[in-house]
């Protein structure tokens, strides 16, 4: 079991340590020592816990972080299981990452986390509307129990996981990314399409064409040669590149990373102690075993070959694992394929031998028949199944701190399990340019940030089908707000950079992302003060207003301190109904130049339409806030973070705690950043801490 700071502000239950394993643990003990209204019990079903709350009438569940469906996760069924699920519908019921913590909101709040990594399935009132039902396939775990408001309950289960992955300050930029980039004149070409259209970017990635045969640790000499000068004149354009790392490592004779693998016995096994064959990217290949400590120390110091090369950043991907196919069903495939080529296939034998070639990738038998060795003992891999992106990522963490233990790098991961978030950010995964997966982006942001995952966002316009003009731009006013801003594609799909599209929506989305590069010093700050206060930087209605209405709302979310936004996310939509819990300013944001007194609006508590046409984002300011914005520049780095255009509304005076810090090392952990006021009231007074900003412009209503 992993330790967790701060265990006394929790309550916990340790399953098959605290009580026997054929005891009953009766619903008013849970009652007379948690003091909660919500009914908990667990009985033992030999191999698998059972554990069933009742549900009130008005009870809301938040939580489970990345997964299906909205923000009340209640009505459906999930899974807790690392899924290489390219198919992001509504009838699927896990993704790529395994975040067990929820909150039942109510009459009174409950968090629960339950600290196990193999797989848990939650029947969130869709057996019985009015009961949830959780069954954890193993014996070996702890429960920890929460209470408080719902504030007070994120922070004490954030508070004991520690704090999270911050990157570097250049990671808030725009980034560009595409299945497949796949020689260094097509990213030379990529670069100088932001150049030609004046569109800021701060990172291009590399996808798996840049290795060699698809190797990790590799560069492809015939695609990228002299690869270190290449990165160097990146970097002189302040443009950094990021490669992707993948779980398996090819089986190929003289590969270094291959022999020595095998050479120390770092990779999975079989059931007879023989490393497992599986293929990948590159075809067959081997899983390093990343629960083994010398393992993951030798896997997270391959990175300092890119490292050294100048790469400033990296993601790890296909690290559920993703499994194309084993080697042994394979063969079985391929078998029962012979037995029947000559058959009469009807309707039955049909589904049977689609049901076949489907179930070669990611199949449980697999997973079933992979091994790990913990302290020299062999563990199945099922057992321990959601830890295995999650200990990727952390031997590319730790690899970092080895090369240099004060320089942020930029990390994000695919598979996810809650302790990751101290290593690394995420994408949402390969999601698909549906409006429905824009919706699905904005409910996702909240429950991510539950479970310590700050650093995130999606795949900006969708990877993969191809990407409609209008859903390209609605996506990206969103994405406007989430740390992560990539816009990535697929192979095969239609082109999607900016400048790609017709002029009327390049000059929209070139827009949208310079408003993202003036309001990078509001996200970086809230980011932050959130990371070392434990907080959300995303969070419901409900987090922060109490009326019946803010339960409800689904696709409104408040952005850090000051912000209210209400994403359109319906095609051929020329606006949409906005609650307001409060009087609010509306800001109908087109352009960074457009800013103007006549763009701002009071809007009182309640409902209202609001038009919007696709160029117009909609942003409400909370009553006595202040919004500080810079003029946009390319990059990050250039940004003129001491001048500012403030944005005020609700009182006498409005003000704004300003965090900043060197955006590239951890000396933040040791409290040397700074926070500076600015402040500014009707008269125009104003103040900024004597900390040398100068406020250019400011509107206060």
């Amino acid at each position: 079991m992993r330790t967790f700071k701060n265990e006394n502000q929790v309550k916990k239950i340790s399953i098959g340590t605290l009580f026997p394993t054929d005891t009953i643990l009766e619903t008013s003990f849970i009652e007379e020592v948690y003091n909660v209204e919500a009914i908990l019990k667990i009985s033992d079903l030999k191999t698998k816990f059972s554990l069933n709350f009742e549900l009130s009438e008005d009870d809301c569940i938040y939580g489970l972080g990345e997964n299906l469906r909205g923000i009340n996760k209640r009505g459906y069924q999930y899974e807790s299981f690392c899924s290489d699920e390219s198919k992001h519908l509504p009838g699927k019921t896990s993704l790529y990452a395994a975040h067990n913590f929820f909150i039942i909101h109510g009459k009174t709040n409950l968090g629960v986390y339950i600290d196990f990594s193999g797989k848990i399935t939650y029947d969130i009132g869709f057996s019985s509307t009015d009961a949830m039902s959780i069954l954890v396939a193993g014996k070996d775990f702890d429960i920890y129990i929460y209470e408080g408001s719902l504030n007070e309950i994120v922070k004490q289960f954030r508070t004991s996981l520690g704090m999270n992955y911050v990157p570097p300050k250049w990671g808030f930029g725009y980034q560009q990314s595409r299945w497949s980039y796949e020689n260094a004149d097509i990213v030379n070409e990529i670069a100088s399409g932001f150049e030609v259209y004046d569109i800021p970017c701060d990172a291009i990635y590399l996808d798996i064409d840049y290795m060699e045969r698809f190797k990790d640790f590799t560069v492809s000499d015939e695609r990228f040669p002299h690869f270190k000068s290449f990165v160097s004149h990146f970097l002189e354009k302040d443009i950094k590149l990021i490669p992707i790392i993948d779980a398996g490592v090819k089986i190929e004779a003289d590969y270094d990373v291959y022999e020595e693998g095998i050479k120390n016995d770092y990779f999975c096994t079989d059931s007879e102690g023989k490393p497992f064959v599986a293929a990948v990217w590159p075809g067959k290949v081997h899983f390093p075993d990343f629960l083994n400590p010398d393992a993951r120390k030798w896997f997270g110091s391959k990175y300092q070959f890119l490292l050294d090369q100048g790469i400033k950043g990296f993601w790890n991907d296909m690290n559920e694992p993703a499994i194309f196919y084993s080697e042994k069903r394979l063969k079985e495939t391929f078998e029962w394929l012979k037995a029947h080529e000559n058959k009469n296939l009807d309707i039955y034998s049909f589904f049977e031998m689609i049901e076949k070639v489907n179930g070669l990738s990611n199949a449980v038998e697999d997973y079933k028949s992979l091994y790990h060795k913990v302290e020299g003992e062999p563990v199945n891999h099922y057992d321990v199944h959601n830890l295995y992106g999650y200990n990727m990522t952390r031997a590319a963490d730790e690899g970092f701190k080895q090369y240099d233990d004060n320089q942020r790098v930029l990390l994000i991961t695919r598979a996810s399990h809650v302790g990751m978030a101290k290593h690394s950010g995420i994408w949402t995964g390969d999601n698909h340019s549906w409006w429905e997966h824009l919706k699905l982006n904005i409910q996702m942001m909240p429950s991510l940030n539950m479970v310590g995952f700050l650093y995130a966002g999606a795949d900006t316009g969708g990877f993969q089908d191809d990407v409609s003009p209008d859903l390209m731009v609605r996506w990206m006013q969103f994405s406007l707000f989430t740390p992560l801003l990539r816009n990535h594609s697929a192979l095969g799909t239609k082109m999607q950079e900016p400048w790609r599209f017709e002029k009327k929506i390049r000059q929209q989305l070139r827009d949208v992302i310079r408003l993202r590069y003036a309001f990078v010093p509001y996200l970086y700050s809230e980011f932050m003060k959130a990371s070392i206060e434990f907080n959300m930087m995303f969070k419901p209605l409900s987090f922060e207003y109490a009326d019946s209405e803010s339960k409800a709302i689904e696709d409104q979310l408040l952005v850090g301190d000051a912000l209210m936004i209400a994403p359109v996310y319906e095609q051929n939509a020329k606006g949409r109904m906005v609650y307001l819990p409060e009087k609010m300013l509306l800001w109908k944001a087109s352009t960074f130049e457009a800013i103007k007194a006549d763009q701002f609006e009071a809007v009182e508590a309640g409902y209202h339409y609001i038009k919007a046409d696709l160029s117009e984002l909609f942003i409400f300011i909370r009553p006595g806030k202040l919004l500080p914005l810079v003029e946009p520049m390319d990059r990050v780095s250039k940004l003129k973070t001491n001048e500012f255009i403030v944005i005020g509304y609700g009182s006498e005076k409005a003000n704004y705690a300003l965090y900043e810090d060197d955006g590239e090392s951890f000396d933040f952990k040791a409290g040397k950043y700074n926070i500076s006021t600015l402040e500014v009231d009707q008269n125009q007074v104003v103040t900024s801490n004597n900390d040398g900003h100068i406020i250019k412009t400011s509107f206060l209503f």
